[in-house]
């Protein structure tokens, strides 16, 4: 297959771009570094709802009439809706966009969704199937503690190495139209799994994942890692982010200052404790709809390195003895021609 550069990585023969972006938060994200940047940030963290899990629905369909509006389009110009999130058969996106009439494919890829649903929604588009995709990804601090740990209300411990769920959705419209951000190639990830067992150190179950995918990426495409102004994997936080490098490190690629991760972007370690950083799918979609995006469209990065990081584990597995399968997918932007 000509679209085939090795085993994993797919070259897009059509231009597929980034068309519009839109980013949700709630008031611990609009506190960030890059909280100035989001769409929306609320106050409230039940957005106006009753039940944690109907904020995150209110959330994701926020963030999607915010995107809708500024693309100028309506649900029935988009022809595939690609949505995903943390919670239990992905309730949280079907329930936000049950009343939208448009055709749906629901994703799980854990914190990796977002570079996901990018991946597939350009070979949907690159394979002829649909003009105009949605991806929309969103998580909620207090739905993931219930989902995957304990109710707030059980005041547990969080050890250093743990990461804070992002309160957040975010959004991207991928069309044929003209647009000042393409998607050019993506990676596919394979799943690894390393043996860890501790559901509070996801960095580290996740890190090799992302080095797996990354330098399978630049084998596959012959580029070295000076193609990309920057590389940005998400949600490793500080104890993967260095994992991450360190890896690399020993292959004797120095990422340097090119080599970011969207959960350490996202809160300031200094004045919000948050432990090792973010994490949750709304980490890595919101940092692409607020910064990442909006940074190339200036024209302060020409190629960026999407590599969104998953661990795909169960809480009923993790007390079965379970280890922690990760996944990591990568995807291309590069700025219009």
């Amino acid at each position: 297959m000509a679209k085939k550069l090795g085993r994993q990585t797919v070259m897009f023969d059509r231009r597929i771009g980034i068309f519009a972006h839109a980013a949700v938060g709630g008031k611990y994200e609009g506190c960030g570094p890059i909280g100035r940047h989001f769409d929306i940030i609320s106050n409230d963290p039940y957005f106006g709802e009753s039940t944690w899990e109907k904020a995150e629905s209110r959330m994701e369909k926020l963030c999607f009439n915010t995107l809708m509006k500024k693309a100028g389009l309506s649900a029935c110009d988009i022809d595939v809706m690609l949505a995903g999130d943390l919670l239990n058969q992905c309730s949280g996106s079907a329930y936000a966009l049950r009343a939208s009439g448009i055709p749906h494919l629901g994703l799980y890829g854990a914190c990796s969704t977002m570079a996901e649903a990018l991946a597939v929604g350009a070979m949907i588009i690159d394979g002829g199937s649909a003009d105009t995709v949605c991806a929309l990804t969103g998580s909620h601090f207090c739905s993931a503690e219930r989902q995957f740990r304990l109710p707030l209300e059980y005041g547990g411990q969080r050890p250093p190495a743990s990461q804070w769920t992002v309160t957040a959705a975010g959004g991207i419209v991928m069309s044929t139209a003209p647009s000042m951000v393409d998607i050019t190639l993506a990676t596919i990830g394979i799943i690894h799994d390393t043996g860890l067992t501790d559901a509070n150190s996801m960095g580290a179950a996740m890190a090799p994942a992302a080095y797996n995918t990354v330098k399978a990426h630049l084998a596959e495409t012959g580029r070295p890692i000076e193609y990309y102004d920057a590389v940005f994997t998400g949600d490793l936080g500080a104890l993967g982010h260095d994992i991450f490098e360190k890896l690399f490190t020993e292959d004797e690629i120095h990422l340097g200052p090119r080599y970011i991760d969207c959960g350490m972007l996202i809160y300031d370690p200094a004045a919000q404790d948050v432990h090792s950083g973010g994490s949750g799918c709304g980490c890595c979609a919101s940092v692409l709809a607020a910064h990442i995006v909006p940074a190339m469209e200036k024209g302060i990065w020409k190629r960026v390195l999407f590599a969104a990081t998953g661990a795909l584990h169960s809480p009923t597995a993790i007390l079965q003895g379970e280890s922690i399968p990760a996944i990591c997918h990568a995807v291309s932007l590069e700025a219009a021609e």
